[in-house]
């Protein structure tokens, strides 16, 4: 747990100078510091140190151009433990060439740090005695300040000494804050048997997964007639991660029942066909001859009862006559006739086709069943060549009580091979034998901070780009390769939203995000493998804290927001902690959704806000990727918020009307506003009307698998 609650003096100023709301008005750097001859010694060199010239002070001074760090006196290689002390406060004065260092003098002329230009946080909580767990502390120390990563930066063609490392790895626009700690408190556990990562195991789940989807679609197709409905593969998986007890991190391989029911519902909703938003008179009459047509050619291919076939016969011969006798109709009038087509020939309709749906349902899972045999046969036999087995015995484990910390891995990884990688712009490109994966340049630096952070298995940042590339190639694929497809799924909180969480609520742990759109370090994400040395805590659902402050923002899948509630009162029962859960989730009301429902009637619900829809924002879910312009999307739906705290939860982190207020204030701060307000009139305009039709892509997407079935 070193690397998750310590860091070094040259970290700790890097990242001060980017967090948000820090001062550095008394930072003695200057953008341009006239240079000296350098005499400093070739490891200093190498770590970024150069010899400036102060006009203010008439004297050198020291300055890195990686951290932005400054000091009078010169650095000096392994002063310090960065275990116990991180900050070198309590750092002996070490001899310098010249002579003995006084230390008095020397404390006189340190430069100020960063850490202490930060005002205390207003938010401070009396934190329970609790132990965090981690290394020994007889770690190694670093025997140079460099930046950990500088030889794989070599790897990347880019020179230390090169100006573009400190801008590769130093984000320009910042929508995290890793500098909050967390107060999730959990009883500590074994590290996972999960297997690590592989590129050559993760490129084969890549193109299995498209295979799969691929399949999918041709089901649909060829049995129903129509395309499969826009990202119910998505929440196909979504929704099986929930049941599976399967070995595969994406893939489901052990469910119960075998049939998905979101899968299922969808494919429901959209047979005979699928019914979009109409807005003019013949786009209405065109839908209800299609439907009429759709409902006569499936009931006559299908086995169906004599009654049905009758009933849906005369039903559209009734409609065919209408549709050639009544020119004159309004767009209300066709509508009216579709929804009384739907009501007579729906049940129907819907009984003919239900075994055919079933069998597209069972085959999809039992294609993805053989698919995880292949993947996992793949991952032994590569542990095997590196001698490393797959079965390790379970350590022992303190029944303690500590500070959360990114789930471990029990079994070694092996060597991972090369993976390439170049700048295109502001993006970094990261391929692995031809198959590219992209990031931009700010979040390729969170990335490489929540590395730093948590992983404790690669100081020397050897396998840093192979398991980025691993983590980018997985949500990839769990979201689809299509425009804006899966970008609701995997949709934030606005920053201006999370910072009002943490001053007013103490929140600092997300329930549901991954390392590209977490705001704080510390987070539930859906795969422990990729994620937990970006510093995942895990899946939501096994993930057991006893006290602290949670946000929770989950894909709208059903079953998975329904499991979340069963799983957050277990926690509000079990624990007589101050545990608190600050729910958003969709006002959903036609059908209600079972996890809303539960929710508003739970026993630890102790307020409900409703945010309009278009009145409020969310960050979108390619945020790695997409224009600036386009970070922020309208909500197309009313989102509740709901507060479940228990009896210890609610006294320290009572939802009152101040404090309630001046959340729904954050609220009216657009993002979207802040985003474009840079850019010019013209790129305005047409980032607006492109954000617009994603807002409507979404918005049919989700309201799509909502539709009741017609039965």
């Amino acid at each position: 747990m070193a690397n998750e609650n310590h860091r070094s003096p040259a970290e700790e100023a890097s990242l001060m100078s980017h967090s948000p709301g820090t001062s550095n008005q008394s930072q003695p750097s200057s953008p341009k510091p006239m240079r000296l001859v350098q005499d400093l010694p070739d490891e200093l060199v190498q770590a970024g140190w150069e010899k400036c010239w102060s006009k203010r002070e008439n004297r050198p001074y020291y300055f890195n151009r990686f951290t932005n760090q400054s000091l009078w006196e010169m650095p000096v290689l392994g002063q310090h433990d960065v275990i116990s002390d991180p900050l070198g406060l309590n750092a002996a004065p070490v001899p310098l060439e010249g002579g003995v260092a006084d230390a008095s003098v020397e404390s006189k002329q340190r430069k100020r740090r960063f850490s202490e230009e930060v005002p205390p946080s207003g938010n401070s909580v009396k934190k329970p005695k609790v132990d965090v767990p981690g290394n020994p502390a007889a770690q190694p120390v670093p025997s140079s300040p460099s930046i950990p990563g500088t030889s794989v930066l070599k790897a990347w063609c880019v020179s230390p000494e090169d100006k573009q490392q400190a801008a590769l790895l130093r984000p320009t626009e910042v929508y995290w804050d890793l500098d909050i700690q967390t107060n999730a408190v959990i009883k500590q556990r074994a590290p996972s048997e999960v297997l690590s990562p592989h590129p050559e195991v993760e490129l084969l789940r890549s193109q299995l997964i498209l295979k799969l989807r691929q399949h999918y679609r041709e089901l649909c197709q060829q049995r129903e007639g129509i395309d499969p409905p826009r990202e119910s593969f998505n929440r196909w998986m979504l929704e099986r991660k929930v049941v599976d007890k399967g070995t595969d991190p994406l893939l489901p391989s052990d469910c119960e029942p075998v049939v998905s029911p979101s899968m299922f519902r969808e494919i429901m909703n959209d047979i005979p066909i699928r019914l979009s938003r109409i807005k003019f008179r013949e786009e209405a009459k065109r839908l209800l001859f299609k439907y009429a047509e759709a409902a006569k050619r499936l009931i006559e291919s299908r086995s169906a009862s004599p009654d049905s076939r009758k009933v849906v016969k005369w039903n559209v011969e009734d409609t065919f006559s209408w549709l050639r006798r009544d020119h004159s109709a309004s767009k209300e009038d066709y509508m009216d006739r579709l929804e009384h087509l739907r009501k007579q020939c729906g049940p129907h309709v819907s009984a003919a086709a239900k075994d055919s749906v079933e069998g597209i349902c069972s085959k999809i899972y039992y294609i993805s069943l053989e698919y995880v045999k292949r993947i996992r046969e793949k991952h032994l036999a590569i542990l095997k060549e590196n001698n490393i087995s797959a079965e390790v015995e379970a350590p022992e484990v303190q029944d303690r009580l500590v500070y959360c910390y990114p789930v471990r891995l029990a079994i070694p990884s092996p060597p991972l091979p090369s993976v390439e990688m170049h700048m295109e712009n502001n993006v970094a490109c990261v391929r692995y034998k031809g198959e590219m994966v992209k990031v931009s340049r700010n979040y390729f630096s969170k990335l490489w901070l929540l590395y730093r952070y948590s992983c404790i298995d690669d100081s020397g940042f050897e396998k840093f780009l192979p398991r980025v590339w691993c983590l980018l190639r997985r949500y990839q694929m769990m979201f689809g390769v299509g425009l804006y497809e899966g970008t609701g799924l995997q949709g934030a909180l606005p920053v201006h939203i999370f910072e009002a969480l943490h001053k007013l609520f103490g929140v600092s742990f997300e329930c549901f995000a991954s390392p590209l759109n977490c705001y704080f370090k510390q987070y539930c994400s859906a795969f422990l493998d990729t994620d937990g040395y970006f510093g995942s805590r895990g899946p939501c659902l096994d993930f057991f804290p006893i006290s602290g402050s949670f946000e929770a923002n989950p894909p709208f899948c059903e079953e998975l927001m329904d499991a979340m509630v069963s799983h957050f009162e277990k926690l509000l029962e079990s624990s007589s902690e101050p545990l608190s859960f600050i729910v958003f989730i969709p006002e959903w009301r036609d059908p209600p959704t079972p996890a809303l429902t539960r929710m508003e009637q739970s026993k630890f619900k102790r307020h409900q806000l409703i945010l309009p829809a278009f009145d409020h924002e969310y960050r979108s879910g390619s945020q790695h990727v997409c224009k600036k312009e386009e970070m922020y999307y309208k909500a197309v739906h009313n989102t509740a918020v709901l507060f479940l705290q228990n009896s210890a939860g609610f006294a320290k982190w009572e939802p009152t009307p101040e404090r309630l207020q001046e959340l729904v204030a954050a609220y009216k701060h657009s993002g979207r506003t802040l985003s474009s307000s840079s850019s010019s009139s013209s790129s305005s305009s047409s980032s607006s009307s492109s954000t617009a039709d994603k807002e409507r892509e979404l918005g049919r997407d989700q309201s799509s698998s909502r539709e009741t079935n017609p039965n």
